[in-house]
């Protein structure tokens, strides 16, 4: 019998926790740990690479922060594209604005760039908890039921459908060129939308060009969508421009963005 979602989110967020104990972990210590296979292993860990909770390595996974001191050239470069995403998207919000973030980091990192702006923010974003964001920043957590680095659940929606919110920003796992978002936690879409339903203004979207896809790949998702509302996706110039035409063609309004 297949185990449920939940039991999988279990597992996950049990080898996440490992992983950042230790610090380096083999997939056969961790098959040996929760008892299941290999294949498994390997399924759990890049499905939580995805998300940029730890990096796979030859043999087994390293935590984030023991991968952030082993960066490739080219995710050096991905990190300084994100960042100006980050940076760009944070000129949209205006003083005195109530604002949605899902649990994207790039979203959430936005903050740092508000300057002398006083703006209030709603997030189910875990990591939101321990950062530290500039004064004008007010920052109230969902709660719920902490899933990775992101709290779901009733107790999420319940609190996201007493707000309203002037714009959202989010991200997501891959951007298909049809319009198509896709996320890899499997209730980010109904939060996503009930944020959106809650917001008088513009939807954003954040995501680096490693997720703009041509068609759907090997990437492990639970669940797409396409918005019928305005969506504004704010990308980095290294973006493939045959996929950002097609968006664009799809009624998606793109931006590029120059990376630092």
């Amino acid at each position: 019998m297949k185990n449920s979602k939940e039991a999988v989110m279990k597992r996950q967020t049990d080898i996440l926790n490992a992983v950042q104990q230790s610090g380096e972990i083999t997939v056969e210590k961790l098959a040996d740990m929760f008892q299941i296979s290999v294949i498994t292993v390997r399924r759990d860990l890049q499905l939580l690479e995805q998300q940029n909770l730890l990096k796979r390595v030859h043999g087994g996974a390293v935590s984030r922060e023991k991968a952030d001191t082993m960066k490739t050239p080219d995710e050096i470069d991905v990190d300084l594209c994100r960042r100006a995403i980050s940076r760009y998207a944070a000129r949209f919000l205006a003083d005195g604005s109530r604002i949605f973030i899902n649990g994207s980091l790039t979203a959430l990192d936005m903050l740092d760039y508000v300057e002398n702006k006083k703006v209030r923010v709603f997030t189910n974003n875990g990591r939101a908890i321990d950062r530290k964001f500039p004064p004008g920043v007010s920052v109230t957590i969902s709660g719920g039921e902490l899933r990775y680095h992101v709290f779901v659940g009733e107790y999420v929606m319940k609190n996201i459908l007493d707000l309203r919110a002037d714009c959202t920003f989010i991200g997501c796992a891959s951007v298909y060129g049809n319009g198509e978002f896709c996320y890899d936690i499997p209730t980010e879409i109904g939060i996503n939308e009930a944020m959106i339903s809650r917001t008088r203004g513009e939807l954003y979207v954040l995501a680096d060009h490693t997720k703009l896809k041509r068609n759907s790949d090997s990437a492990v998702v639970y669940g797409g969508c396409v918005y019928e509302d305005d969506v504004t996706l704010i990308t980095d110039s290294k973006a493939d421009p045959a996929i950002v035409d097609s968006l664009r063609r799809n009624g998606i309004k793109v931006i590029l963005v120059s990376g630092e």
